[in-house]
C-alpha cells in the first residue's frame, strides 16, 4: 500500500463519443489503485473541445460506466469537494491561473492569424522542419499588445517554453524519462474562444483536485513536459505519471481501430458480453497478477493489483481470448439469471420458450448476441434447397422414409423425444449422423445447428411437424 499521502486517481473523458474500450481498460486501473490504498476515484468531464462536442455524449458516458459495474466518490453527478467536476462550469477558475501566468511573463498573448499559422507550417515542412510556432507574438511591445487588445484584435495565450532545457521525470511504468525544450512548442493555453486547452485545463484541475496519479495512454507521453513546465510555473508538485500501452488490433498489426470490430464499450456489451467478463479481460491488457491466476471479481482485482505488475509491451485485443472469459462467465450464471439475459437478447420468445433454451444453449454460446441467428428457426421459416437435405449423399427415398417415420413418432407423442429418436433410428438401422444431418436441416435451414431435438418443444409440435412436411414435399418434388 502507498502510505505518503491520500491516493486520488480520475478518468476525464471527453463528451465527444462514446467511451472507447482503452478508456475503459485506463479507468480500471485508476479505479483499483485508489481503492486499494483507501484513496477516491474521481470522474471529471474535459468538454473543453466544444467543437467536436456530442449532444447527450456526457450522459452516456456515465451511463456506460456504471453499467460495467464502476462508480466514482466525486462527479458531475454526485459532486464533491473540487466541484464543479465539468471544465466549462471552471471557466472562471482557469482565468484567475491564466493571469497569474501572464502577469509572471510565464505566458504571452498570441494574435495570429490561422493563415499566419497555417503558412508558417507549410514553409517548416517544405523545409522538412518540426513544425511549431515561431514566438513572432512573444516580441510584440507592451503598447502593440495594448493596442490589439483595445481593438478587440483576436487572440490566443500562449506559455512561454524555456530554450535547451533537459526535462526528466520517473514514469511509473516506462522509468526515466528525459526531453528537450527545444522539441516543445509554445503550446496555446487558452483558445481564442477563451476556453482552456487540454494541456492547461487538465493541469490547473489536477492539482486543485489534488490528483495523486495519473493513468493515460502513451500517446500523451509527448505532452508531459508541456504539463511539466506547467507545474513548475506554478511551483506546484505534479502527480505521478503512468503511461500506458496501446491495445493492439487482434493481428497484432496496429493500434486497436475500427476495421477490427467494436472499439467502445457500449458497443460490446450491446453485443452480449458481460461486464465483468469484459473488466476481467480488460485487467489483463497490460498487467498480470504475477500469478497463473486469470479469473479475478472487480475486488480481487483491486486487492492484487499493483503498479509494479503493469507491462511495458503493447498487448493484443485477442477477441478469441474474449469469448473465452465471456463463455465462462455465462456459465457461471443460474439459469434464473441466464433467462433474464436471454429475454433482453430474445425479446419474441415466450417465457416458456426461454425456460427450454437456457440449459440447452448456455453451454454452446460465447457470447448473448450468438442466441438470435442460434434460434432463427424458431422465429421464421426458413428456407434451403433439396441438396442440403441429402448433403450426406443420403437417398432421397431414404431421407423420405426418415422423415415420415420420425413425423409419425412425433404426432403420436410430443415428450421424451432424445430417447424416442434414438430408439428411431436404432429401430431402423439407420445412421445416426445421417439422420440428424438430415434431421437439422429440415428444422433449422443448415447443418450448423444447436441440439436441435433438445429445441423442439421450444418450437413445438405443430410447427415441427410443419417443418417435416415442408421438407417431404421438397423431396418429392
Amino acid at each position: 500500500m502507498i502510505e505518503s499521502k491520500i491516493i486520488r486517481t480520475r478518468i476525464a473523458p471527453s463528451p465527444t463519443g462514446e467511451l472507447h474500450i482503452g478508456t475503459l481498460r485506463t479507468l480500471l486501473y485508476d479505479y483499483a489503485l485508489a481503492k486499494k490504498n483507501h484513496g477516491q476515484f474521481i470522474f471529471r468531464l474535459e468538454d473543453t473541445d466544444q467543437k467536436r462536442y456530442v449532444p447527450g455524449s456526457e450522459k452516456r458516458l456515465m451511463e456506460v460506466i456504471k453499467d460495467y459495474g464502476l462508480s466514482w466518490d466525486e462527479g458531475p453527478d454526485i459532486g464533491g469537494p473540487y466541484s464543479p467536476y465539468v471544465q466549462t462550469q471552471r471557466l472562471d477558475i482557469y482565468q484567475k491561473y491564466i493571469k497569474e501566468l501572464l502577469d509572471k511573463g510565464l505566458a504571452y498573448f498570441c494574435f495570429c492569424t490561422q493563415e499566419r499559422l497555417d503558412d508558417l507550417r507549410a514553409t517548416q515542412k517544405a523545409q522538412k522542419q518540426i513544425p511549431r510556432y515561431d514566438q513572432h507574438c512573444f516580441h510584440l511591445s507592451k503598447e502593440e499588445i495594448k493596442k490589439n487588445l483595445d481593438n478587440k484584435v483576436p487572440y490566443t495565450i500562449r506559455m512561454v517554453i524555456p530554450k535547451n532545457e533537459t526535462i526528466v521525470f520517473e514514469d511509473l511504468i516506462r522509468g526515466k524519462i528525459k526531453f528537450n525544450t527545444n522539441e516543445v512548442d509554445d503550446q496555446v493555453l487558452i483558445k481564442s474562444n477563451g476556453i482552456p486547452t487540454y494541456h492547461f485545463a487538465a493541469v490547473v484541475d489536477d492539482y486543485l483536485m489534488k490528483i495523486t496519479h495519473v493513468f493515460r495512454g502513451e500517446e500523451w507521453l509527448t505532452s508531459t513536459p508541456k504539463h511539466l513546465l506547467l507545474y513548475r510555473a506554478f511551483g506546484w508538485e505534479p502527480p505521478q505519471f503512468a503511461h500506458l500501452t496501446v491495445l493492439l488490433n487482434p493481428d497484432g498489426k496496429g493500434k486497436m481501430s475500427k476495421r477490427s470490430g467494436s472499439t467502445h464499450a457500449r458497443a460490446f456489451l450491446d453485443d452480449g458480453y458481460l461486464p465483468e467478463a469484459m473488466l476481467n479481460f480488460l485487467m489483463l491488457l497490460g498487467w498480470n497478477p504475477g500469478t497463473e491466476k486469470e479469473f479475478f471479481t472487480l475486488d480481487e482485482f483491486v486487492e492484487a493489483f499493483s503498479i509494479n505488475h503493469l507491462h511495458k509491451k503493447s498487448p493484443i485485443f485477442d477477441r478469441k481470448k474474449l469469448d473465452y472469459f465471456n463463455g465462462y462467465y455465462l456459465r457461471q450464471k443460474s439459469d434464473e439469471q441466464l433467462f433474464v439475459l436471454f429475454k433482453k437478447f430474445l425479446p419474441q420468445a415466450s417465457k416458456d420458450q426461454i425456460k427450454i433454451l437456457v440449459p440447452v444453449l448456455k453451454e454452446r454460446i460465447v457470447k448473448l448476441s450468438d442466441l438470435p441467428v442460434q434460434t432463427k428457426f424458431l422465429f421464421e421459416n426458413v428456407d434451403y434447397d433439396k441438396e442440403l437435405l441429402l448433403k450426406k449423399g443420403t437417398d432421397s427415398k431414404l431421407a423420405i422414409d426418415m422423415l415420415q417415420k420420425t413425423k409419425e413418432l412425433i404426432n403420436k407423442d410430443f415428450s421424451n423425444l432424445s430417447e424416442r429418436i434414438l430408439e428411431l433410428i436404432k429401430n431402423n438401422n439407420w445412421n445416426v449422423g445421417e439422420f440428424f444431418m438430415v434431421f437439422r436441416v429440415v428444422i433449422c435451414g443448415t447443418v450448423f445447428t444447436p441440439p436441435v431435438v433438445e429445441c423442439l418443444p421450444a418450437l413445438g409440435q405443430e410447427k415441427t411437424l410443419e417443418k417435416i412436411n415442408i421438407a417431404i414435399l421438397k423431396l418429392t418434388e
